[in-house]
């Protein structure tokens, strides 16, 4: 596959955490995820690489509006970038007010160190794609796909035969076929999650390339062990939160679970620290929570 390349972001230090995608086209190149704003120079570094600069991207496709992968955007938008958003992202991307208000309780006095600078973006840079609309950008054919389940702002790209999954397709490192599911608050729903898998799989697709992390060969695959682990998950929540456990509790207990799954599938620590690095088990905790308390408690009583 010729027509992409996938830049690493070297999010803290760590390689193969967070992936920028970019497509080189006649008018500049083209990216999928901006990545955070503390990767901004990671990102330039990574586009000199390839014989270009900030200035020569014309477009960023979000799959979805977290920090990890829109962060930057604003900055792009800046050099001339349009910033492609779900509907439900859009608002956020041009008054970020809300969005850094959320994070900023989760993260604390970290939120600098982690994400950097998330600058607005202009109204007139932002283009609203909507589920199934094809943005072509130079010879390029890029298909949005409405896939609620990790967010509810969240679009998977079809790309000529590669589905580029966001969060919605899980976390998976190079190499490896163990995947974990980035559960943060507030839009955690494994119902939802359940029928992005399903229209994913639709898609037929011969790769899919998850943002954390690279292109897998094997999206068959990959999909029905990610069904499998959302039931996995759902299982263990079901057995769990009827006692009604405080975050805390859900965090020791959530990353217990997830410490023995990764030993027992046999990855090293040096690849668990990856996967944290990608996606901290803790930040789970509160998502499931509020999902539980959301969806699935009311309908216990």
């Amino acid at each position: 596959m010729d027509f992409f390349h996938t830049l690493d972001l070297n999010f803290l230090g760590y390689s193969q955490a967070i992936a920028s995608y970019a497509f080189p086209h006649a008018g500049g190149v083209a990216l999928i995820e901006s990545g955070p704003g503390s990767t901004l120079s990671n990102l330039e570094k990574a586009l000199i690489d390839l014989g270009y600069t900030k200035n020569d991207v014309t477009d960023v496709l979000l799959t979805h509006i977290h920090l990890d992968h829109a962060g930057a955007s604003g900055a792009l938008a800046r050099q001339g970038a349009t910033i492609h958003v779900h509907p439900r992202g859009a608002p956020h991307m041009i008054d970020p007010e809300k969005l850094l208000s959320s994070a900023e309780r989760i993260y604390g006095d970290q939120m600098d160190r982690l994400w950097g600078e998330f600058l607005p973006v202009p109204e007139s840079q932002v283009h609203v794609v909507e589920d199934g609309e094809e943005i072509h950008i130079g010879t390029l054919g890029f298909t949005a796909l409405d896939t609620p389940g990790h967010a509810n702002h969240h679009h998977a790209y079809l790309v000529r035969e590669v589905c580029f999954s966001g969060d919605v397709g899980g976390i998976r490192m190079p190499g490896l076929n163990q995947l974990r599911l980035p559960m943060p608050p507030p839009e955690l729903n494994l119902e939802k999650w359940r029928q992005s898998v399903e229209k994913l799989k639709l898609a037929d697709c011969k790769w899919i390339a998850p943002t954390h992390f690279g292109v897998f060969d094997d999206p068959e695959r990959h999909l029905e062990d990610l069904a499998r682990l959302i039931d996995a998950i759902d299982e263990w929540i079901s057995k769990l939160m009827p006692s009604d456990p405080s975050v805390e509790e859900i965090d020791a207990r959530f990353q217990e679970w997830t410490l023995q799954q990764s030993q027992a599938a046999g990855i090293s620590p040096d690849m668990i620290s990856k996967y944290e690095a990608a996606n901290p088990t803790w930040m789970s905790a509160a998502g499931i929570k509020r999902y539980w308390n959301k969806y699935r408690a009311p309908a216990q009583s």
